[in-house]
């Protein structure tokens, strides 16, 4: 079977914004904050780096030839280098937290 190009971790409870930038940079990563308005799309792209995304407020669904994936506060997204994605923002917008990993 082959690996998933993605890991998705369901948060127990969601982590403030000034929490996950603190525990990304503890990482040695640079966080990037930004939002959506509702029923924002993202079209079909790819990244040269793996994506850690953290969802804040809101929500938003990634889109992979894997399925799609619903992101709610707290809850982080790994995406693997290369993986074509799309994403629809959900019905009170999103903002999320991301770095390159």
């Amino acid at each position: 079977m082959a690996e998933s190009s993605m890991v998705v971790v369901r948060a127990g409870s969601a982590l403030s914004e000034e929490e996950i930038v603190n525990k990304l940079r503890s990482a040695y990563l640079s966080p990037t904050a930004w939002g959506n308005a509702p029923g924002y799309r993202y079209g079909s792209h790819s990244h040269t780096y793996e994506k850690i995304l953290y969802c804040v407020s809101g929500s938003i669904t990634f889109h992979t030839e894997e399925g799609d994936v619903l992101l709610s506060p707290g809850d982080r997204l790994e995406l693997q280098k290369g993986v074509n994605h799309s994403a629809t923002v959900g019905p009170q917008g999103v903002r999320c937290v991301e770095a390159a990993g």
